[in-house]
């Protein structure tokens, strides 16, 4: 089946997702693809897949660069793919804001994870025009309709690109290595609010202790603004490149799960991101209007009589009538 081009109906994308829903990978690398495009095209994979979502435990992996993400995601998922499981991974990779470019390598660098039979699929955020907070929830969802289970998205680095992707995930892990920093160096980094799982990976190197006595006294001073839901964050220690407590990882993470599920903030946690993706719509739909309004003639956007506050509020009245 040939992928279907941006504006080509919507039977060919349905036909494309049925054929994702019946296990053909390649469908589902084409669905993706349209997602990453973004518009029209991305639109119908939405409408296509969402009665086919809600099934797939969706774990974010983040953490600072060379922390050994991509090694701890690469052994997670192939211990689950042993064990009988479709565990699929979407590598967010942030494109540079000079070049507008990518490296997009997580399957060289998760080779052991694509010879169990991983899914692995690479995004670069330059790909939609709305950027993250758009592509990724769009990209989860394709991969949950195409019946994998867990998906994990796994990123780099610490900041607002992980706050928008964690934001997609039911259980957010913060990877941290030897010599990462102190207890405050972390709650300024925001690694708090966003983790639920926290491991010290390199585990056999020195300073791994220091590493977790420090997220330790962390939690300890910072117990009032941590997640709802399942209470204080747990620690493991890995030595991710030996497979050094990958199963104890493994078994943190469902059992987060089964702590979601048992005190009901799975399903919140799943509206609020459907609210926030909504939002992130609205916002992306919002911003294309002010564009067009700031370059239309017959508006008048920019007047040297009034303040930008005041042009803003004039061509806000406008839009919204």
């Amino acid at each position: 089946m040939e992928a279907p081009e941006p504006g080509a109906g919507s039977s060919a994308v349905a036909e494309l997702a049925g054929a994702s829903r019946s296990g053909d990978r390649r469908a589902t690398a084409r669905l993706l693809s349209l997602v990453e495009r973004g518009g029209d095209p991305a639109d119908e994979v939405a409408s296509a897949t969402q009665a086919h979502v809600g099934e797939a435990h969706v774990v974010g992996i983040t953490g600072a660069p060379g922390s050994g993400k991509s090694t701890i995601t690469n052994s997670l998922t192939t211990l689950l793919a042993e064990a009988g499981r479709r565990p699929a991974v979407l590598a967010v990779d942030p494109s540079s804001p000079l070049t507008g470019g990518a490296i997009l390598g997580d399957r060289v660098r998760m080779s052991g994870a694509s010879e169990a039979g991983v899914f692995i699929r690479s995004m670069a955020t330059r790909g939609h025009a709305g950027g993250l907070a758009l592509a990724v929830p769009g990209a989860v969802r394709v991969l949950d309709a195409a019946g994998f289970d867990p998906v994990v998205v796994e990123t780099v680095g610490v900041g607002q690109v992980e706050v928008d992707v964690t934001a997609a995930a039911d259980t957010t892990v913060v990877v941290v290595a030897p010599g990462w920093g102190d207890a405050v160096q972390a709650n300024k980094a925001g690694l708090l609010e966003v983790a639920d799982l926290f491991v010290v990976n390199k585990a056999d190197r020195p300073g791994a202790t220091d590493a977790r006595r420090n997220l330790d006294l962390m939690l300890d001073l910072s117990t009032a603004i941590t997640r709802p839901g399942t209470g204080r964050p747990s620690i493991t220690m890995t030595t991710a490149t030996e497979g050094d407590g990958i199963g104890e990882l493994a078994a943190a993470v469902a059992g987060h799960l089964d702590l979601l599920c048992e005190g009901g903030e799975l399903g919140q946690r799943r509206e609020k991101r459907r609210i926030a993706e909504v939002r992130a719509h609205l916002e992306h739909l919002l911003a294309g209007a002010a564009d067009e309004a700031l370059t239309t003639e017959g508006l008048q956007p920019v007047q040297a009589s009034e303040s930008p506050m005041m042009a803003a509020r004039r061509l806000a009245r406008k839009l919204l009538g």
